[in-house]
């Protein structure tokens, strides 16, 4: 596997450059330990080093920034974003998503298959240079590239793409970093007179500032975030998992999450609280 292009991605809060020289971990990582890191690429200590072998992974693995980049993946995490949305895409629930894509942006499609195929193993993208490939399989597939020559990544725009092309029901991955998105893109579904789920994702690296943004998502997960946990479990309507917590913050979400347990084949525990996040000591990710 032979990369391609330069890519910009966090990774157990590491910022990380991917390109045909090298793989860069230009900064620490703020995670030392995650469980859901462990299981996908057995690493029970996260320092620099464990960050490169799992991007490494990634690469031979699956072509991750590579011109032979694999799409056709199984659901890899109980409560993903790609693997909620893929389910939705298969009830009806909604007519298509807005995701990101190394090599191609941001992307509109309908097709749960593709939905699946980009998000698994996929972890923050800060920036991405166009694949040639990549785009074509996205392309094969039905789904759009919102900016061929630039892949750029701007999920405001590619829920008014959505829109343009005809769709009503939208369900948008918004990560972090990006949080202000969240913000614009409530503005644009009051705007346009449509349905918008927002799903905040990669909240590793989140600060005060962007929980402002977060708190007006549908769905959020609690990556490592401590301040997530506080802040927005708080306010949550439901919590899925205890190591790496999803919150339904709105009844829309609250409903299409249930929608999707209802197509779970692994068994579940239901109870009721008083109050969330719900807490066990000693799980969950450790940061420095």
């Amino acid at each position: 596997m032979r990369v391609k292009g330069e890519h910009e991605i966090y990774c157990c809060g590491a910022r990380v450059r991917i390109s045909e020289k090298d793989i860069e971990v230009l900064t620490e990582p703020i995670v030392k330990y995650c469980p859901l890191h462990e299981a996908l690429y057995g690493t029970k200590q996260i320092d620099v080093d464990a960050v490169r072998k799992s991007v490494e992974m990634k690469i031979a693995g699956f072509g991750f920034c590579c011109a032979n980049r694999v799409f056709d993946a199984e659901p890899v995490v109980a409560y993903g974003a790609s693997e909620m949305m893929r389910v939705w895409l298969e009830k009806e629930l909604i007519d298509c998503a807005v995701m990101v894509c190394e090599g191609a942006g941001t992307v509109i499609t309908n097709d749960g298959t593709l939905v699946q195929g980009i998000g698994a193993r996929l972890t923050g993208i800060i920036k991405t240079s166009p694949v040639k490939e990549i785009i074509e399989r996205i392309e094969a597939y039905g789904g759009v590239v919102l900016d061929e020559a630039n892949a750029r990544i701007d999920q405001v725009e590619g829920v008014k793409r959505a829109f343009d092309l005809g769709f009503k029901r939208v369900a948008v991955s918004v990560a972090g970093f990006q949080a202000e998105a969240i913000s614009e893109i409530r503005k644009v579904e009051k705007i346009a007179d449509a349905d918008v789920l927002i799903f905040s994702v990669c909240n590793t690296c989140v600060g005060k500032e962007d929980v402002r943004h977060i708190v007006k998502a549908d769905v959020a997960c609690a990556s490592a975030s401590k301040i997530l946990r506080k802040e927005i479990g708080s306010k949550a309507l439901m919590q899925l998992g205890v190591t790496i917590p999803v919150y339904a913050l709105t009844e829309k979400g609250k409903r299409l999450v249930l929608a999707y347990l209802a197509e779970f084949k692994d068994k579940l525990v239901v109870f009721r609280t008083e109050r969330l996040p719900y807490h066990v000591e000693n799980k969950g990710p450790k940061l420095r």
